[in-house]
């Protein structure tokens, strides 16, 4: 799942950051979000929250090490992919 992300980041087809992930899901621009499972508890209400409105799918497999590990960036807690194809990956990946 980490390789997809990062093919994802070198793409350009992901946001990074809680307000930017938030930001594109109001412009109904993401198709999921990986939310890291180690975030703090006001970042996943708020997340989950907004998700649930705009009914995109939201994937809490990894922690944020791995997650910043798999861009390149430190610290890492929420990912957007503005991508179709890269988050139907995502999703078929948590299914297996």
């Amino acid at each position: 799942m980490d390789k997809i992300i990062g093919l994802a980041y070198r793409a350009r087809k992901i946001t990074i950051g809680t307000e930017m992930t938030i930001d594109s899901l109001r412009k109904k621009k993401l198709y999921a979000i990986v939310l890291a499972n180690d975030a703090s508890q006001l970042t996943i209400k708020k997340v989950r929250d907004k998700a649930k409105t705009y009914e995109t799918p939201v994937l809490d497999d990894l922690d944020s090490l791995t997650l910043s590990n798999a861009i390149g960036k430190t610290d890492i807690k929420v990912i957007g992919i503005t991508d179709k194809g890269f988050s139907q990956l995502l999703i078929d990946q948590k299914r297996k």
